[in-house]
């Protein structure tokens, strides 16, 4: 089985973010940047699908300049085969879906995984989007994956159980917690990474379909107000008069 893994360039949560040039633009000095924590988990179930089976291989793709060859690299460490590194900004997810789009239509694959979301832009939209360029059936939020033969069966939570849906592959899947545990590189994976390939391709020409203006972060916290424990008259007045919750 060949697997696609699509995986993002995002900072730490522990970055500490500021914006430049009147706020319309990210501030990338001192941030610490990592592979984003959901497509981590869809490359640990690529590793797991492709093992368990024979003849099977993970690919995986970002879209991103030279500075995000180390979080490529730490992919390969934890596993993948090999890697693709479209060179290029990713300026929104339209344009990330049709670079991978143009990647997958001269390269086959039996399935392709990302993240449920990236942690930067919380944008879920790149996996529905490089489905409909190809084509193919997709399913978002998976909780849970399996592959048997050219079937995979995908289960998703929904309000009050869940539900389990099955679909052929290819297919394009977003992944969510629980479908795998993301793995830790150890010494020998981080090693073979370094020789591992990594192939650069230039972009299309895709034109965004969204501009980012202006940037802001959420508003300071308010200060806490502490109400005695006997004092509940208090306690619903603030409630209903500040808080606005009643």
């Amino acid at each position: 089985m060949k697997i696609l893994v699509c995986i993002s360039n995002v900072p730490d949560t522990t970055s500490k973010i500021t914006f430049t040039n009147n706020d319309s633009e990210f501030n990338t000095t001192g941030i610490q940047y990592i592979i984003n924590p959901y497509d981590e988990i869809a490359l640990a179930k690529a590793i797991e699908l492709t093992n368990s089976g024979a003849n099977g291989s993970v690919t995986v793709i970002t879209v991103g300049e030279a500075s995000t060859e180390p979080t490529i690299r730490k992919a390969l460490a934890i596993g993948a085969d090999n890697a693709v590194r479209v060179n290029a900004n990713p300026a929104d997810a339209w344009y990330v879906a049709n670079q991978i789009a143009d990647y997958v239509k001269k390269n086959s694959f039996d399935l392709i995984l990302t993240g449920r979301e990236s942690i930067d832009y919380n944008g879920s939209q790149v996996a529905a989007m490089v489905a409909e360029l190809l084509g193919l059936p997709s399913v978002s939020i998976a909780k849970g994956l399996s592959v048997e033969a050219e079937q995979a069966s995908i289960e998703r939570e929904i309000e009050g159980g869940k539900e389990v849906v099955s679909a052929s592959l290819p297919l394009v899947v977003g992944t969510a917690e629980g479908v795998a545990e993301p793995k830790i590189p150890n010494m020998r994976g981080i090693m073979a990474a370094r020789t591992k390939p990594l192939e650069v391709l230039e972009p299309i020409e895709v034109k965004p379909l969204t501009k980012f203006n202006k940037y802001s972060t959420p508003p300071a916290r308010g200060n806490v107000k502490l109400i005695d424990e006997n004092n509940i008259n208090e306690l619903v007045n603030l409630l209903h008069s500040e808080a606005k919750v009643i």
